[in-house]
């Protein structure tokens, strides 16, 4: 497959999509989980790519939810150390300029920032993260808030999106959308309108007329 397409703006996901968290973040769960006497395995089935306040309503009786959310973010910034940029990513985001290019992330800012700066990613000056909306992917919101602080249409921005919840995300935002297959199989990101194993697939020409993406697989 050979896919040409010209943006205003590209939103990136982060763990997952930028850097190699998936491992760091199962085993979060799964200390979370036993901890708490849950199964992980149910946990880990619907998690990735979602607000864990989201998660945890799932599993846990209201009253017991801030506390165990306080918890699961103190074992998350004692991994934050197990992070690395994924293939591809900093070549890409090293041709993008300042305010053409976002994150919408379904984790807390802080151990998000934490992430980008231990594998040597930039953050970018809009940076939507869990702390910043009413409802996590699925939901739009993110990339929405994320167009609209980069002054930029979503119907002319790329949502790039390793899972489900945030392929569904970028679509409900109107904006196209490219699945990287990094921490699902590429058959689980099919309702993408592009779908590739990792970011050195694509390459990127930035010039008058937006950001020219080149997409092989």
């Amino acid at each position: 497959m050979h896919m040409q397409l010209t943006c205003q703006a590209i939103l990136f996901d982060i763990d997952g999509t930028l850097v190699d968290s998936t491992s760091a973040i199962e085993r979060i769960w799964r200390t979370w989980a036993d901890e708490y006497g849950l199964r992980a395995d149910e946990i880990l089935a619907t998690s990735h790519g979602r607000r864990s306040e989201e998660v945890l309503r799932e599993h846990l009786p209201a009253g017991q939810i801030p506390a165990a959310h306080a918890r699961l973010l103190e074992i998350e910034r004692s991994a934050a150390g197990e992070t690395r940029a994924l293939p591809g990513t900093c070549e890409l985001l090293g041709q993008l300029l300042d305010g053409t290019w976002a994150t919408v992330t379904s984790g807390k800012r802080a151990v998000m920032e934490s992430r980008l700066h231990v594998a040597g990613l930039p953050v970018p000056e809009v940076f939507v993260a869990a702390d910043d909306v009413t409802v996590g992917k699925p939901d739009p919101e993110g990339y929405l808030a994320a167009a609209r602080a980069l002054g930029v249409d979503p119907r002319a921005c790329l949502v790039i999106e390793d899972a489900p919840a945030g392929v569904r995300a970028g679509l409900a935002a109107g904006a196209h959308v490219l699945a990287v297959g990094t921490s699902h199989p590429l058959s689980a990101l099919g309702e993408a309108h592009a779908c590739v194993p990792d970011l050195t697939a694509c390459s990127m020409t930035v010039g008058d007329a937006g950001i020219t993406v080149e997409i092989r697989s």
